[in-house]
């Protein structure tokens, strides 16, 4: 049951959002709305809830603006659940309770910027494979706003990297972090192979959290040809759920490298990525092969 404010907290912020997604379920169903599942029957299944429980959630986030409702049937009229605007500025929180539980609870407290191959966030990579990736568009260096997913290609290779050093400075420390060395040399890596890529029908596409105006700037200094792609708002975080760290105040993209089919369906991990020469090869080797 979804509980009123207190009177005594009516002004505070964070008791307000409590009341609008402090429960479990309600947490649980933005969580599965944003890996593109916004049917009832979908919902239920997924989460193991109670219809009735599923029911009063539903309403209760529809009512709070985190949801709307579609008809995608008629007669009788069946709905789907999805994020409104509210809703999707939830997912920049959903990912950072999600970062705060793999670093806390479910890891030991390292701040890493790659994984321990039999960590919780590995696991969760490595289950990817067979899911499909919902539909949605990223601001991209070129000024517009792209699917991640390019449908006229045989497949798409996406490789997340956690940040370049230009056109703005890395944070104090960066190199101390694990994992967070080589984002630039990824990039001229796949850059230089593109041409091998593009030959074989395989579309490339970078993606990181900083914003589209300073990937635009790096793209034009390392003459990058393909898109890189902003996930400044976590919505392709989210949706597939993908490990993250924090670092200058800001949340970060593990490395990772994913092959995806014109379906949308994941068909290939790279994850934690320790030799970056061989996760350029071994994408190019896997999308050839689709």
């Amino acid at each position: 049951m979804v509980r009123a404010v207190p009177e005594r907290d009516a002004a505070c912020a964070i008791a307000q959002a409590a009341a609008v997604v402090g429960d479990w379920w309600s947490l649980l169903l933005v969580r599965e709305t944003a890996r593109g599942r916004h049917r009832f029957d979908e919902l239920q299944q997924e989460l193991g809830i109670s219809r009735k429980v599923l029911a009063e959630r539903l309403a209760h986030l529809v009512d709070s603006g985190v949801l709307e409702k579609v008809a995608y049937q008629q007669g009788p009229v069946r709905y789907e659940y999805r994020l409104t605007a509210v809703g999707r500025a939830l997912l920049p929180v959903l990912v950072s309770m999600q970062d705060w539980a793999d670093r806390w609870l479910l890891g030991d407290g390292t701040l890493t910027a790659s994984a321990d191959e039999h960590g919780a966030d590995a696991h969760r990579m490595h289950e990817l494979p067979g899911t499909r990736l919902p539909r949605l568009t990223l601001p991209a260096h070129t000024g517009t706003a792209l699917d991640p997913v390019d449908p006229d290609s045989r497949a798409t290779v996406l490789f997340c990297f956690p940040a370049t050093g230009r056109p703005s400075p890395l944070p104090d420390g960066w190199s101390d972090i694990p994992g967070t060395v080589g984002c630039t040399l990824e990039n001229r890596l796949f850059r230089d192979a593109y041409g091998d890529f593009t030959a074989a029908g395989v579309a490339v596409r970078g993606v990181s959290t900083q914003r589209p105006d300073e990937q635009r700037r790096f793209a034009e200094e390392e003459d990058i040809p393909f898109p890189l792609l902003s996930d400044m708002d976590a919505a392709f975080a989210a949706a597939l759920r993908l490990p993250t760290f924090r670092a200058g105040q800001a949340l970060r993209l593990k490395r990772a490298v994913l092959v995806v089919d014109r379906e949308r369906a994941v068909r290939h991990v790279q994850f934690p990525v320790a030799d970056i020469p061989a996760a350029v090869e071994s994408s190019l080797d896997v999308a050839r092969g689709l």
